[in-house]
């Protein structure tokens, strides 16, 4: 079956092509720890993954010099101020306290809520025939609370990890798990022929999170046109796509 991919662009927009003379090139910021989005090879300590590719990508696009500079995740949002770099692809959340002090490039990854059930229940499943049945969360989440406020009738399993809930589905604990999808697709990947996805994607931006996207200063209104212009030509061209099927071979979509 073939995959449904991520599209948070507008299909109709223009290329409105940015001053790209402003932007010679990018310091790319990231982190280590967070594959397989961005982390080191344990065998030669280069840095890998989606977003690295990503960043690579886009100076591609813009034919501009590229470098990557990983650093600890508590500091990583400090040194994009201090001017130590001139983007962070590192999944910083987009919360008001983020924006008073950084703007966001278009968001090249959405991050949807999803079903997952063992996989003879998948087919046939619906939420809507959840009332009296068992759902695991992970405890005190967005999607607990979602939970409760649109399905009320469906018995909660509230456990402490993704991991913890997602395998209560495997044992036979809960008929189903309702979580991040993006997470659940890595346990997915682990868990052989046991479970998959059921039902639609829940896209609730306010609740789960507005996605990925790139952080700047805000003054660097330059660098978001150009990203942004960037992102559109690579998902245009067909590369986001391919990056997203290459790193996520169980997608969440």
């Amino acid at each position: 079956m073939s995959q449904t991919l991520p599209n948070q662009f507008d299909p109709t927009a223009r290329e409105n092509t940015p001053n790209l003379a402003a932007v010679p090139a990018i310091r790319f910021l990231t982190t280590a720890d967070f594959p397989p989005f961005n982390y080191r090879d344990p065998n030669t300590g280069e840095l890998l993954g989606y977003n690295i590719e990503l960043a690579r990508d886009i100076c591609a696009s813009l034919d501009v010099a590229c470098t990557i500079q990983a650093w600890p995740w508590e500091q990583s949002a400090n040194a994009l101020a201090d001017g130590q770099g001139d983007a962070l692809i590192a999944g910083l959340a987009m919360t008001a306290e983020n924006s008073e002090k950084f703007d966001f490039s278009s968001v090249y990854m959405g991050l949807p809520a999803r079903f997952v059930t063992t996989t003879d229940n998948a087919a046939a499943f619906s939420a809507e025939r959840l009332a009296g049945e068992t759902v695991s969360v992970r405890r005190g989440s967005a999607h607990e609370k979602f939970l409760q406020r649109y399905l009320p009738e469906v018995k909660l399993l509230p456990l402490d990890s993704e991991i913890e809930a997602l395998s209560a589905v495997q044992q036979g604990q809960a008929n189903a798990y309702f979580g991040d999808g993006m997470r659940a697709s890595f346990w997915l990947n682990q868990a052989g022929d046991c479970c998959a996805f059921a039902g639609e994607t829940y896209f609730r931006p306010d609740l789960f999170g507005a996605g990925l996207s790139v952080a700047f200063s805000a003054d660097r209104d330059d660098m978001r046109q150009a990203i942004d212009w960037a992102l559109l030509r690579l998902k245009q061209d067909g590369k986001l796509d391919e990056l997203y099927l290459r790193w996520f071979p169980v997608g969440f979509y």
